[in-house]
């Protein structure tokens, strides 16, 4: 049974994708998302506002499980320690892959699929913007959170400031918590295998890795519940504005086309027209004549002012008899 279609989507895309075009669109994205996360810092006590205000929240209304989770990963190091390296790295990895494989095997759904991920992001990045979190595991002690990247900082290769490399904690910002992006791409993850994998192994891939991030990334402390809601709510609206977003880069490179089109062809003509030339007259409207043919006043225009045509018979008018051969 085919798949049904990312409702509003065109599956099929209008030109043929490259791989040399895709890669440096890719990569821009990415440094705008990773500039978008340094620039928004915002002001500190202001994310550890919003992190209590959100926590008050879930308390509210009996979703705090970020506590009961960081408490087992921090007891616990067979489990704490591998979901660190998930929080670490998969989220770098899974996403490239299957954008890879989507585009290999699957390239008339790739493009829709690829400006869904992509939109979400740049939404994420405005949630970045506007409302700076402090994720839980940069609380107060006397909040009861415990950053297990900081406590499992020996076993990987980020250090105790965030999930990147050893000092380079600094060039990122911690307090781009809202919403979870982590969650936000592995549901992505998710959504393209379960549509597209064909096999049970990829249909449990598909619920196993969202559901194991939005774990990981509460139990390491990272991100509150909420952010997890959040980060799917993003991709929510970005599936939404996807098949806006695909019109309007359509018509921009129809638009493209044709000027670069006109300008192409305006540009040969010139370039094949010839100094001091003057163009053809037009005659009866761009109607063309067969060789010999005659049309009225044609005579008047074949001769220099004040030349004489010949009295040749085959310079007679129309009607005179042809010369004996």
């Amino acid at each position: 049974m085919p798949h049904a279609e990312i409702a509003g989507v065109e599956a099929t895309p209008r030109t043929r994708l490259r791989w040399w075009t895709e890669l440096p669109l890719i990569l821009l994205v990415y440094a705008c998302y990773s500039a978008g996360r340094l620039l928004a810092r915002g002001d500190v006590s202001t994310a550890v506002d919003h992190g209590v205000a959100i926590l008050d929240i879930e308390k509210a209304l009996f979703l705090n499980a970020e506590h009961p989770l960081n408490r087992l990963f921090t007891s616990e190091p067979w489990i704490g320690i591998p979901a660190d390296f998930w929080y670490a790295s998969l989220h770098y990895l899974v996403t490239p892959v299957i954008l890879v494989w989507l585009f290999r095997s699957r390239a008339v759904r790739y493009r829709a699929a690829r400006t869904w991920l992509m939109t979400s992001t740049f939404i994420g990045l405005i949630g970045f913007t506007l409302l700076p979190t402090c994720p839980p595991r940069l609380l107060a002690e006397s909040y009861g959170f415990v950053d297990t990247m900081a406590q499992y900082s020996s076993y990987g290769w980020w250090g105790g400031e965030a999930s990147a490399p050893r000092g380079m904690g600094g060039m990122t910002n911690q307090y781009a918590a809202m919403p979870s992006l982590h969650v936000g791409w592995s549901l992505w993850c998710g959504v393209m295998l379960w549509r597209y994998g064909g096999t049970r192994l990829a249909k449990t891939a598909a619920v196993a890795y969202p559901l194991i991030t939005t774990i990981v990334v509460m139990g390491t402390a990272n991100h509150y519940f909420l952010d997890a809601v959040a980060g799917a709510a993003v991709m929510g609206v970005g599936l939404l504005l996807t098949p806006f977003v695909l019109r309007t880069a359509e018509r921009v490179r129809t638009r493209y086309a044709t000027r670069h089109a006109v300008t192409s062809a305006a540009s040969g003509a010139a370039a094949t027209a010839v100094p001091g030339d003057t163009p053809a007259p037009v005659v009866s409207a761009g109607c063309q004549t067969s060789a010999g043919e005659r049309i009225p006043r044609q005579r008047e225009s074949r001769f220099e002012s004040g030349a004489e045509p010949s009295a040749a018979p085959q310079d007679a008018g129309d009607g005179a008899p042809a010369p004996a051969r």
